[in-house]
């Protein structure tokens, strides 16, 4: 699709066109030129400065800002010249493929940062919670077929050490590269809410074990849940994200190697982040037909806004410790 250069002018009978159920579920757009229409269209807008100049533009009208100019400033992502019309078709795929969970996750981001971070939370969980029951993730189901089995723990998934003043919590299951499965997620929040609730009020830190400090959730558990709606309180009863907000200055994480879905949303939270230099981060939820369900919408947008936080998604592209730095996601890089 080439850019459109010029204000489009939808009506509200023909809104449904600029939506997951008509043919413009995305629209790349001149960012220059781009003006927001008047009249509600649910298209996410990707806005495209290919000359690299970086116009004086509203945010407001967009849900991606791509240009090729180098370390572009928020809330713009650079790519580079050789690859921009690539990349911005890679994305337009990426809607096409998934135009449910795309257009819900913009909407989302754009009402969470509007919200507290608790309500916030609420509105990506009943988001979630709807595209679980929906046609895309129950194709991504189909595609993926029977998931191998998770290595069974030999101990404790979550591992909790007092030293002093500060708490240690431990992400401890390494053979399954800490894949925050339901089990853990609990573990967790047990951990993280008696530390909040201690009087003495210690400093908490999480970190994983082994070579990654969360691959994120797990696969074979993806689906199983049969209540929808119970699935929802769950999730925000037991929200290891919530507590590490409500723990404020107190929570730092330490992060290493693979930091995916689940297991980026969730330390995203934390007041202080730390990284090591072979730190990744992924949020690839979208080609599942979902969006982030574990805080991602509410803590890496308050980290990197939405429009970085949507091009992570839509993308579903990796990025290493040292843009994660520059973009705010982790606030130091550490040995």
């Amino acid at each position: 699709m080439a850019a459109v250069e010029t204000p489009l002018q939808p009506d509200w009978l023909t809104a449904d066109v600029f939506s997951a159920l008509g043919d413009r579920p995305v629209l790349l757009v001149d960012a220059a030129a781009w003006r927001r229409p008047e009249v509600a269209v649910q298209s996410v807008v990707v806005g495209l400065d290919a000359a690299g100049v970086l116009p004086a533009i509203d945010p407001a009208g967009f849900d991606i800002l791509i240009t090729s100019a180098a370390g572009a400033p928020a809330p713009w992502v650079s790519v580079a010249q050789a690859r921009f019309a690539d990349h911005a078709a890679r994305l337009e795929h990426a809607v096409r493929q998934s135009p449910m969970a795309a257009t819900v996750l913009c909407r989302v981001l754009r009402l969470a940062e509007r919200l507290p971070f608790e309500e916030a939370l609420h509105v990506e969980s009943l988001a979630y919670s709807t595209l679980l029951g929906g046609g895309e993730f129950e194709r991504w189901l189909a595609q993926r077929g029977p998931p191998a089995p998770v290595p069974v723990a030999g101990g404790p998934l979550v591992a909790v050490e007092r030293h002093g003043d500060r708490v240690e919590i431990t992400l401890d299951h390494p053979a399954s590269r800490n894949a925050l499965t339901a089990a853990m997620r609990d573990a967790l929040c047990e951990a993280l809410a008696n530390a909040l609730d201690d009087p003495s009020a210690p400093e908490v830190l999480l970190k994983g074990a082994g070579r990654c400090f969360s691959s994120g959730g797990d696969i074979g558990e993806f689906g199983t849940a049969r209540d929808l709606a119970l699935a929802h309180v769950v999730r925000t009863l037991r929200s290891p994200a919530l507590l590490l907000d409500q723990l404020g200055p107190r929570a730092t994480v330490r992060l290493h190697g693979a930091c995916i879905g689940s297991g980026l949303e969730v330390p995203a939270a934390a007041h202080r982040r730390l990284a090591t230099a072979d730190a990744w981060f992924q949020l690839p939820e979208l080609a599942m037909g979902l969006i982030p369900g574990a805080g991602g919408t509410v803590s890496v947008a308050r980290a990197i806004g939405r429009h970085r936080t949507a091009w992570l998604v839509l993308s579903g592209q990796r990025i290493g410790a040292g843009l994660a730095r520059d973009w705010g996601l982790i606030d130091e890089i550490v040995g």
